[in-house]
């Protein structure tokens, strides 16, 4: 007890404990008022301690204490382990560090360089590079509204862009002279509002649709915007010019004429084009990102896309002159046998005439047989108050025409280059869309570059730019599929069911409020919604069959709304089919939709 009083007085009780339990004593007999310590320690039954608890109370054992060879086993066993546990920690966290370091030198560029690439980086072997077209960001294949427009978009947010055009004096078309108020109000946010000044531009507001006798006027829904916003008509050349002269006047655009013959292409890539110069020479352009805007009539698509294209008829073009059209500021569409004849300003003084001829080929113009045609078919179903004029616009002599060309959006992404305008997509000009689009697109186009500093990363950007394919739908197929199927429905045809359907699309217009006012605002590209044209337009096959039903159906009327019904699936069913469900209805659902740059510090190209 006397031992035990000493030893709880100088160490802990757990110290204690294991001189107790290392000593083996046996208990001893209790004294009169013990020490609650002693009396703890004369307790314990005489057993010799577990592993456990020697490992556990051996570092609190004195070094100048007691020498028992096992308490120094058990304070290596505490400490060997210790040190196996640091070695191991230590090796993983090296192992980390290695893998970390190595992911980061494996990872590719990304799609924003801070760095300028050199000259000879860029250099494709063989042939002269273009005098200036050292460190051009981007070459624009084309000068036409969606060339002009692009050059200017891009060089307004620093990129340098080179423009390459085959031929830089004023275009003379019979087409591309509506712009409708969707395109207007995109020409507004590309800062290229006033390119529509100074060439004589008409305001439209409308269109008025003739049949048989009968008028009705259907005017754009422009309640909720600015004044200013309309649709505008003119010169195509004109507009073009002015969209040239407003590229060309910022200081890293250079606009050069000259024909693209080809695409340069290495491992798969496009490195910028080869063309011929107005003097004959050859040289080779290069830089990052090449866009093709060539038109129509483009050479360079087949490499980019799969052209389908189908040319369902031809425009025949006159201009009448000193000519008041039944509707001022109003676009004239009479439906005629056997296509649609369009009237609309474009200018203060003349009017545009465009007769849809179906069909690739059309009556001789140098035999007269356009002539005789003209006055003997189309002239007898124009209204009165226009038909002098077209009889002396033919008299004139100035007509000419145009093969109505149709191509559905089909890509092939291809790193380093990118389509646009009617050399990627093209829809029957009856609606006058076709700028709408092509304005449109740059939007989209101009908003997914604009965070990305450098494009030199042609994969990685290719990639991203998959979701201009999905984020243009909206507008683009709206459009195309309008186009497509009101020309089938305006034309004539011996099915009495297209004819009924014809029929029901005038009456259900003439309706006006929400009937006239929601396709009138597809058409004008205000509201491009797919569902909306989709409801709208069987909304008009469901009327014609309504109309059918009329007083009393019969057997007959029934088959005829049946076949009607048919024949509107038929119309609008394979246009949708080559826009694409899933892009057209469900964009969400499109992987590239969400797709955004790769370089963090840029804000979301998607916003």
């Amino acid at each position: 007890a006397e031992e035990s009083r000493r030893v709880v007085s100088s160490h802990p009780v757990e110290t204690v404990l294991a001189v107790s339990l290392s000593s083996r004593a046996s208990p001893r007999p209790t004294p009169h008022r013990p020490h609650r310590t002693s009396f703890f320690l004369s307790s314990l039954p005489p057993h010799k301690p577990t592993r456990r608890q020697r490992r556990r109370l051996a570092p609190e054992i004195p070094r100048s204490g007691t020498k028992e060879p096992h308490c120094g086993m058990a304070a290596a066993a505490v400490v060997g382990p210790q040190l196996v546990g640091i070695a191991v920690a230590t090796l993983l966290a090296a192992v980390f560090l290695a893998a970390v370091l190595g992911r980061r030198r494996r990872r590719p560029a990304p799609v924003v360089e801070p760095k300028s690439v050199p000259e000879a980086d860029r250099a494709v072997a063989g042939g002269e590079v273009a005098a200036g077209d050292a460190g051009t960001d981007v070459i624009v294949v084309g000068a036409g509204v969606a060339g002009s427009a692009l050059a200017y978009t891009l060089g307004k947010d620093g990129r340098r862009v080179h423009v390459i055009e085959r031929d830089l004096t004023e275009p003379d078309r019979i087409v591309g002279e509506l712009l409708q108020p969707g395109g207007y109000l995109k020409l507004i946010e590309l800062g290229l509002e006033d390119c529509v000044q100074e060439i004589d531009a008409q305001r439209v507001l409308g269109y008025a649709l003739f049949k048989d006798g009968k008028n009705t006027k259907l005017s754009y829904p422009l309640e909720k915007f600015h004044s200013d916003v309309a649709g505008r008509s003119f010169h195509n050349g004109r507009f073009i010019q002015r969209m040239r002269q407003k590229a060309a006047s910022l200081p890293n655009v250079q606009l050069e004429q000259g024909t693209v013959t080809s695409l340069l292409e290495e491992n798969g890539t496009v490195k910028g084009v080869q063309y011929k110069t107005k003097s004959g020479e050859e040289l080779k352009a290069y830089a990052p990102l090449t866009i093709v805007c060539d038109g129509c009539f483009s050479n360079l698509r087949r490499a980019l896309c799969s052209p389908k294209v189908d040319v369902p008829s031809c425009f025949v073009g006159l201009v009448l002159e000193n000519c008041q059209l039944p509707h001022p500021n109003h676009g004239h569409v009479i439906l005629a046998n056997p296509s649609p004849i369009l009237f609309y300003p474009i200018s203060s003084t003349e009017v545009r005439c465009l007769v849809d001829v179906p069909g690739q080929k059309v009556p001789s113009i140098a035999s007269g047989e356009m002539a005789n045609y003209l006055k003997t078919v189309v002239a007898p179903q124009i209204p009165p108050e226009i038909y002098d004029s077209f009889i002396a616009a033919i008299d004139k002599g100035s007509i000419r025409t145009m093969p109505n060309r149709s191509m559905p959006a089909a890509p092939h992404p291809t790193p380093g280059a990118l389509l646009m305008g009617d050399a990627f997509n093209m829809r029957h000009p009856l609606t006058g869309g076709g700028m709408t689009v092509a304005l449109s697109d740059i939007v989209v186009l101009r908003n997914l570059l604009k965070p990305l500093r450098n494009l030199h990363d042609a994969s990685s950007l290719c990639r991203y730019l998959e979701s201009f394919y999905t984020l243009r739908k909206p507008v683009a197929s709206t459009i195309n599929t309008l186009a497509g199927a009101l020309y089938k429905v305006f034309s004539a045809s011996p099915d009495q069911a297209r004819n009924e359907m014809r029929q029901a699309c005038f009456d259900y217009l003439s309706l006006g409020g929400v009937f006239s006012n929601g396709p009138i605002a597809l058409l004008s590209g205000l509201n491009p919604r797919p569902l909306s044209l989709v409801a709208h337009f069987f909304a008009v096959a469901i009327y014609g069959v309504g109309r059918l039903m009329l007083p009393l159906p019969s057997p007959k009327r029934m088959w005829i709304g049946a076949r009607l019904i048919s024949g509107a699936c038929g119309i609008i069913l394979p246009i949708i089919k080559a826009e694409g469900v899933r892009q057209m209805f469900f964009p969400a659902t499109v992987p590239a939709y969400y797709r955004a740059p790769k370089d963090k510090t840029a804000p979301a190209a998607l916003a």
